[in-house]
């Protein structure tokens, strides 16, 4: 094996070491800082390939980000119920949205949420779920199209097996994403169930155990439930988007960013 399958393989124990292991505060935030730099740096993947193809590690990529997500929200809520403090970050990310209102706090995460489970992740897994079942119907048209061009000579054989294979990994494609976009609208779910139980558990561990004011405890914990909400669905949001990025993007000889521009000011130059 090598060194890159290695380092696949103890990350993935590593994720689940997270789950079990307490973390200190200030890896917790180097853990954070990583997660939201992995989903930018996917979601600039997504947007530079130039067909999905490309990309075709998305579904497993996909799989192994949210079950990161879900260590980090393991490790981060084990450390606010017991330490009050999941690190520097989730408390500059409570602070800054809830400022001097708990109530906005919460409505500010809610509404992150249902954009993302409501339009992104629904609209990426209707997408999915209809490239799959329209690339698996045209399948036997497209092989019947190669051996008609390799029976009149137009490809060789190798281009012909090229072609086939081609057709073979956008089913296995289509077909892996459509199950892949379950991850996404699961991890919505759980972040609205784990953010109530950081407020409730935390209010009754603030006050019954150590033996804080319904005020104080309610303050605290929500700043910091609510940061630790913030800090998982902001590269949650960034994936999905990449998601519905990947199975929307038709093949084409640029990247997003190059084809909207050209394309959009085609059709100005066209109305004018």
């Amino acid at each position: 094996m090598k060194i890159r399958d290695y380092a696949i393989l103890v990350a993935v124990i590593m994720i689940v070491v997270m789950m079990v292991i307490p973390l200190p505060p200030l890896l917790l935030d180097l853990l954070i800082i990583f997660n939201i730099s992995l989903a930018i740096t996917i979601i600039l993947v997504a947007m530079n390939t130039k067909e999905a193809l490309q990309f075709s590690i998305f579904p497993s990529l996909l799989l192994l980000t949210t079950l990161f997500r879900l260590g980090l929200n393991v490790s981060t809520t084990r450390s606010i119920l017991t330490h009050q403090d999941a690190g520097e970050v989730i408390a500059t990310f409570g602070s800054f949205v809830v400022g001097g209102s708990a109530v906005i706090g919460i409505l500010v995460f809610l509404i992150l949420v249902i954009i993302q489970f409501l339009v992104i992740t629904k609209g990426t897994e209707r997408v999915a779920e209809v490239a799959a079942r329209f690339t698996l119907d045209s399948m036997p048209g497209k092989q019947m199209s190669i051996d008609a061009d390799l029976g009149a000579g137009i490809i060789s054989e190798q281009e012909a097996k090229k072609r086939r294979e081609k057709i073979s990994q956008e089913a296995d494609f289509h077909g892996a994403m459509d199950g892949a976009s379950k991850f996404v609208k699961g991890d919505a779910i759980a972040a609205i169930v784990i953010t109530i139980i950081n407020i409730i558990g935390g209010l009754v561990i603030g006050v019954v155990v150590h033996g804080m004011s319904f005020g104080e405890a309610g303050a605290l914990f929500t700043l910091l439930s609510i940061g630790d909400g913030l800090v998982s669905q902001i590269p949650a949001l960034l994936i999905s988007t990449a998601a519905g990025i990947v199975v929307t993007r038709a093949a084409s000889d640029g990247n997003l960013g190059s084809d909207i521009t050209k394309q959009i000011l085609a059709i100005q130059s066209f109305c004018m």
